[in-house]
């Protein structure tokens, strides 16, 4: 019997060190952790899929917490299946020691373990909506109270209409006329067509 360990972490700006100290401690060797770093939205991860092939019956394999397996509930359900009913291998989840299928194997501990999976697994996956709806709710609410998001519109230069004037003329072309005023050259071309349609002036 081995025992792997398994990190995932949202975004390359997370830190895995937290999950991977709760590994280590247990103890899991380094040589036998893997770790992605990436969504857990669906089960298409390089690693994930790499330590599956790696796993044998009657191996451990150690994570966290249940929502760093994934965080949608029917993939979490069916993937916990795969590895203890196809593969036969126990899983552990330190976060929550009644989920540890070492234990219990009779009919009454596998039921518990099942059930209290589904549960933890629903939390997961509504917490993560959760979590989106109540990010909607404060840009729209931002937004409302006039918060502008993204880059800061760039202010007019008050030269502007004479390298406009020139560039009309062919004595520079849009892109000098650009690099001349500090605005991109995509941002000239903007300001020359919102002229042309409007006497609004509207950086971007």
């Amino acid at each position: 019997m081995k025992t792997y360990g398994y990190i995932r972490v949202s975004s390359k700006d997370q830190n895995e060190d937290r999950q991977l100290l709760a590994l280590r401690a247990l103890p899991v060797l380094p040589e036998n952790i893997y770790m992605d770093k990436m969504s857990g939205k669906d089960f298409n991860r390089p690693s994930y899929k790499r330590l599956v092939r790696k796993l044998k019956e009657g191996d451990l394999l150690v994570i966290k917490s249940i929502d760093r397996l994934g965080r949608n509930y029917e993939e979490i359900i069916e993937q916990w299946r795969i590895l203890t009913k196809e593969k036969r291998v126990d899983i552990y989840v330190l976060d929550m020691p009644l989920l540890d299928t070492r234990k219990g194997k009779d009919l009454l501990g596998t039921f518990i373990a099942d059930l209290v999976l589904q549960l933890l697994s629903f939390v997961a996956e509504n917490e993560r909506r959760n979590i989106k709806s109540r990010q909607a709710e404060g840009i729209l609410a931002a937004k409302l109270r006039g918060v502008q998001f993204g880059r800061p519109r760039k202010p007019i230069p008050e030269d502007l209409p004479r390298w406009k004037e020139a560039w009309e003329k062919g004595e520079v072309s849009s892109r000098q006329a650009a690099k001349i005023l500090g605005i991109s050259h995509q941002t000239f071309l903007h300001w020359i067509k919102m002229e042309k349609n409007s006497n609004k002036v509207d950086f971007f």
